[in-house]
């Protein structure tokens, strides 16, 4: 009996072969698409299932892809030739929520969007915001660290998560992580997990960290700049003004020139650069007004409003963004991360890339963390050339000002090539063997994070690489 009839006979209707369904699990929204096809899809529904997945797979010496909704942007969750996708799309339960505790335990594929709709009706909250919540599950999140709008002031997906089980690549389950708000006992093996793009093991249950919802009002800037680079200035004064803002975002004038096609509201007549702005707490209010103030002091027009209908339509113009440039063409979207006071740098070497190598880079920023998506636009399914050789003089000058090559999405497949040049020979081999101990077959997501390298060591015993 081969992997797939064992997998189908221990789980009766779970076990999908259609070739549609296995043809959507070779891509995700980076575009980038795997050799070849996996030998199935399993959709599981309990951490039973998983366990029997990952034992048989591991019985057969076969590869183990886990994906949630196919959201990511670096290939992290795709599957190829003679692999199995392990899907946790059905696992999407709430199994608890406790208010004294501020706490929810969820299944991996609740979406992150449907979760707080939940919370909310119990004045709670989670506060991971990425662009993609209503469509990306809360155990991609965790995979990936995703970060989001809100990084800034409530920290991206690790600061919100308490605990984690886990099903390791032989099918035994581990708990990490502690339920209560302190516990430092042994290694912190929670904080591993979270951003392991499935190299580690399987995520199966979270214990996330809640807040509660924020009272109070909220005020919104709208901001234009004549230039980026104004906007940039703008944002690193507020935050060295000690200012706090839960949202703040910057457009340049390619984004706003797609965004205002692709809607059909006129914003680039307004200026060339978009700046969004959102306070919350107490002292929203005055906060805004002190952020307005050094905005007009950079040369920018800013409008406040506290009204939320209003506000809603300012904050969808910035998650507009990603969707209105995939509208222009095939996308490579990229994603570093500067100290805050160097956006103004990495915005002119975007500039110079465009013109040395005739490339349209469009770049929003989480402005409040240094978090840029330069996302490069091209025609057909190959990313040209030049788009690789832009990407890497990009991911070098980053690098140079003290940044680093992803902020919340990951490296997968598209950035591990270049994995080495951040992290160092002697650190890159420590975590290639930290890969070892827990998965010393290389079974999980192989492939992934760790670009292929000649044998370092005897060869596992399944030989994959």
């Amino acid at each position: 009996m081969d992997v797939v009839e064992q997998l189908a006979a221990a789980l009766p209707g779970q076990v999908q072969t259609d070739p549609g369904l296995l043809e959507a699990c070779r891509t995700d929204r980076s575009g980038h698409v795997a050799d070849g096809s996996p030998l199935a899809l399993v959709q599981a529904r309990s951490i039973e299932d998983v366990q029997t997945v990952c034992r048989i797979t591991h019985q057969h010496d076969v590869p183990v892809v886990t994906r949630g909704a196919g959201t990511g942007l670096a290939g992290g969750g795709i599957a190829g030739a003679g692999e199995i996708v392990l899907s946790t799309a059905f696992m999407n339960r709430i199994l608890e929520v406790s208010t004294a505790n501020q706490l929810a335990v969820v299944e991996p594929g609740i979406l992150n969007g449907d979760l707080n709709r939940e919370l909310a009706k119990q004045g709670m909250w989670w506060p991971p915001d990425p662009a993609s919540k209503d469509i990306s599950t809360v155990g991609g999140n965790i995979a990936m660290n995703a970060g989001g709008l809100l990084c800034a002031k409530y920290g991206v997906t690790r600061e919100a998560v308490l605990a984690l089980k886990v099903v390791l690549a032989d099918g035994r389950l581990i708990s990490v992580g502690h339920r209560t708000v302190k516990g430092v006992t042994g290694y912190d093996l929670c904080a591993l997990m979270i951003g392991s793009e499935g190299t580690l093991g399987v995520i199966v249950e979270a214990t996330l960290k809640l807040r509660p919802v924020v009272a109070g009002t909220v005020a919104t800037i709208a901001a234009f700049f004549d230039s980026v680079d104004q906007g940039a200035a703008a944002a690193a004064r507020i935050t060295a003004a000690g200012l706090q803002p839960a949202m703040m975002e910057l457009l340049d004038a390619r984004t706003l020139e797609c965004v205002s096609r692709y809607t059909g509201v006129d914003l680039i007549s307004r200026g060339n650069s978009y700046f969004l702005i959102q306070c919350d707490g107490p002292a929203a209010e005055a906060d805004a007004a002190a952020m307005a103030a050094i905005i007009g002091q950079e040369g920018g027009r800013a409008e406040i409003t506290t009204d939320p209908e209003e506000a809603a339509l300012l904050v969808d113009v910035r998650r507009q963004g990603f969707p209105s440039l995939e509208a222009m063409g095939t996308l490579l979207v990229e994603d570093v991360a500067v100290p805050r006071d160097a956006m103004t740098a990495v915005f002119a070497k975007v500039a110079e890339l465009e013109a040395k190598y005739q490339v349209m880079i469009p770049t929003t920023c989480h402005a409040g963390d240094g978090n840029l998506h330069p996302s490069f636009v091209f025609s057909g399914d190959t990313v040209p050339d030049a788009v690789w050789a832009a990407a890497d003089e990009l991911f070098s000058y980053a690098l140079t000002l003290g940044g680093t090559l992803s902020g919340e999405h990951g490296i997968g497949v598209l950035k591990r090539r270049w994995l080495g040049d951040e992290l160092g020979t002697e650190q890159l081999e420590l975590q290639r063997q930290i890969k070892a101990v827990f998965d010393p077959r290389n079974l999980l997501n192989p492939g992934k994070v760790f670009a292929p390298v000649p044998m370092l060591a005897a060869p596992s015993a399944s030989g994959h690489s």
